[in-house]
């Protein structure tokens, strides 16, 4: 047999094949200086781009800045007018309330008073309704004024004794708190006399005479609130000082605010005289009680007459010539007056007037007297008579 040999082959490991390594990249100086100015480019657009940005936020920034100072400025500034009195009606949406405004010559630029209201105001409510206004203003007062807001300026309103509410009302209007008209409206209404417990027909009585710190251009509900809730105070205290005069009087007489009020109001139109009043207060119980007085309880008080007149109007036929000062005695006989004292017994529907805490007073502790009459003389005071027959000479003697 033959043998092959067989030939071996070592094969070294350093010897087999592996993949070819990438050379080395060469950058030559030029490439490198390339490179360099590319990366100082970009460097240098975007450099740029951020101051472009910068100068234009600082541009952006400072015109909105400039913007909002000319606004501010603007805003001070008065508008046109010569500072007199005018009475707007104004609805409660904006844009037709700044129209109103316009019309009414109170705006210089609608279109910024609008931009301003939006940008510097938007919570400032226009409030419906008429307002009692005075041209010049400035943008800024007036937003304050036809939203009512405490930014406002007051004035001093001084309610003297006796005044009913016409008297005030024109009072109010001369102070520029509203209109005499828009007050004696809210007087009317039967909710505002509902919601502070008024019983009376009318608001006199409950308007406290006193002096108040009043906003312009207010609201006359809230102004009627203010003299309300400041009688409501005054009867508190006078009730915890002499609370058995309240005690007694409603014990009696079942007479409660309503009563003392009406009769205090009554008292105070008699009488200026401090020194009267209890007298007064005395007399008037004494025709209220005295069963031998005739006409039976008749308070037979002149001033209710007048003041009938001046509620009812034109349905009593007497007071057709009713000059306001002087009560006729065809107003003193005429029954359809419901306030007339000489044709109906006790007290009259409601106060005539607006006492002030001295003819309270009196009602709550009125004079043991013996009187039941009294009249004015020249001198201004009051002659007080025992007898019907004493009255009339005293009459004669004044007149």
């Amino acid at each position: 047999m033959v043998g092959c040999a067989l030939e071996t082959v070592h094969v070294s490991k350093t010897s087999a094949r592996r993949p070819a390594k990438r050379p080395k990249r060469s950058i030559v100086p030029n490439q490198k200086r390339s490179t360099k100015k590319t990366a100082k480019r970009r460097r240098k657009r975007t450099g740029l781009l951020a101051w472009r940005v910068l100068s234009l936020s600082r541009w952006f920034i400072g015109a909105l800045i400039a913007a909002v100072v000319g606004f501010v400025v603007w805003a001070e500034l008065s508008g046109p007018g010569d500072g007199s009195a005018l009475v707007v009606e104004l609805p409660g949406e904006r844009e037709a309330a700044v129209d109103a405004l316009e019309q009414a010559g109170l705006l210089g630029s609608p279109r910024a008073f609008s931009l301003y209201l939006s940008l510097f105001r938007p919570g400032a409510k226009i409030e419906a309704g008429q307002h009692l206004l005075v041209t010049g203003l400035s943008p800024r007062k007036l937003i304050s004024w036809v939203s009512r807001s405490a930014a406002r300026p007051s004035v001093k309103v001084t309610v003297p004794e006796g005044w009913n509410q016409f008297q005030i009302a024109r009072r109010l209007e001369e102070k520029g708190v509203c209109t005499a008209s828009a007050f004696l409206v809210a007087a009317k209404t039967e909710a505002l006399r509902r919601e502070h417990g008024i019983r009376g027909p009318t608001l006199d009585g409950y308007l406290f005479p006193a002096t108040y710190g009043l906003r312009r251009n207010g609201s006359p509900a809230r102004v009627i609130a203010r003299l309300v809730e400041e009688l409501r105070d005054r009867l508190k205290a006078m009730e915890a000082v002499n609370g058995k005069s309240f005690e007694r009087l409603r014990r009696e007489r079942d007479w409660g605010e309503h009563e003392i009020l009406t009769l205090a109001s009554i008292i105070e139109k008699e009488t200026a005289n401090p020194k009267e009043r209890s007298t007064i207060a005395g007399v008037f119980f004494n025709r209220l009680d005295d069963e031998s007085f005739l006409p039976r309880a008749r308070l037979q008080s002149d001033p209710t007459a007048g003041y009938g007149c001046l509620v009812l109007g034109t349905r009593v036929p007497s007071c057709g010539k009713y000059d306001k000062r002087k009560v006729t005695p065809e107003m003193l006989r005429d029954a359809t007056n419901t306030y007339n004292t000489y044709r109906h017994a006790g007290l009259p529907p409601g106060p005539i007037a607006n006492p002030g805490e001295a003819a309270i007073e009196a009602v709550l502790e009125p004079a043991d007297t013996p009187y039941y009459y009294f009249v004015a003389s020249r001198d201004g005071q009051h002659v007080f008579s025992r007898t019907l027959a004493e009255h009339e000479a005293a009459i004669d003697q004044a007149r």
